[in-house]
């Protein structure tokens, strides 16, 4: 199966700090890209626990911590780490070219947790 991307140009590469992440509203999708030194990731910028912006959190190897109650998330899988109850945010396809980090956000990507879903009350 053959999914054409649709690559969004989203910002140089310079403008993410390594370790550190971004929000940025795509296609009314708001993400946060992160800079792991030797690549760039983007997931779902909203934690599930309380709505959170991930983008904020401290970021230790490929995870991240939620800045609002510490639930920390694996930044390839957007699966949560050690978290209460499973949990999961979405992750996006990025790439860099020509120092400009570019994300598709048509191909969403989330793992499958064992529970059914919370759902948040304010959705």
């Amino acid at each position: 199966m053959n999914h054409q991307r649709n690559w969004t140009r989203v910002t140089h590469v310079e403008n993410i700090p390594p370790l550190e992440g971004r929000s940025v509203n795509l296609n009314g999708v708001e993400v946060a890209i992160f800079n792991l030194k030797d690549r760039f990731v983007t997931i779902e910028n909203q934690c599930p626990h309380k709505g959170g912006p991930l983008c904020d959190g401290i970021v230790s190897g490929t995870t991240v911590v939620c800045p609002l109650h510490g639930w920390r998330f694996d930044l390839d899988s957007g699966a949560a780490v050690r978290a209460s109850l499973p949990a999961c945010v979405a992750t996006f396809p990025t790439r860099v070219e020509n120092g400009i980090v570019l994300v598709d956000t048509t191909a969403v990507q989330r793992v499958e947790t064992h529970e059914p879903a919370v759902e948040n009350a304010a959705a």
